[in-house]
């Protein structure tokens, strides 16, 4: 599944690994692949969220929404939940559907949005962002000259 995905995407699956062990998570849902997101991809905050310390306040959110548990060790491998596996798809899915070659950052955070009542969509709502404006943004990001 992750043979397409760049190194960057790989590593926000590695930070929400991370995440879902400091909070004493069995699983990695949604909410831990926002944050590995915005932890991987500072740009990709800059650029859809402008100025500010984004990753913070969504973080702080999400602590206040989670049960916090005992860590749990980092050896033990923690799985996807079916919604994170289903935005992890939709993220190679909107790859396909903008003609690109490899599933990156961009497409994960259009996978988190398109996981309808998903936490991580409705703290990505919350915040004005939408399927279309981020992928008008991307499809003018593919063309060359193209001010974004």
């Amino acid at each position: 599944m992750f043979e397409r995905f760049t190194e960057k995407a790989r590593r926000v699956l590695f930070f929400a690994r991370y995440y879902a062990d400091k909070y004493g998570t069995a699983y990695i849902e949604t909410e831990h692949l926002l944050l590995g997101l915005l932890r991987e991809d500072t740009a990709l905050e800059k650029t859809y969220f402008g100025q500010g310390n984004v990753e913070a306040v969504i973080r702080a959110e999400i602590e206040q929404h989670i049960t916090r548990r005992e860590r749990i060790s980092t050896f033990v491998e923690a799985p996807l939940t079916g919604e994170s596996r289903g935005a992890l798809l939709l993220a190679a899915e909107e790859s396909e559907r903008l003609g690109h070659h490899h599933v990156g950052t961009e497409h994960v955070l259009l996978g988190l949005l398109r996981t309808e009542g998903s936490f991580a969509a409705r703290l990505l709502q919350a915040r004005g962002l939408t399927v279309v404006a981020v992928r008008e943004r991307l499809a003018k990001a593919s063309r060359p000259g193209e001010p974004l």
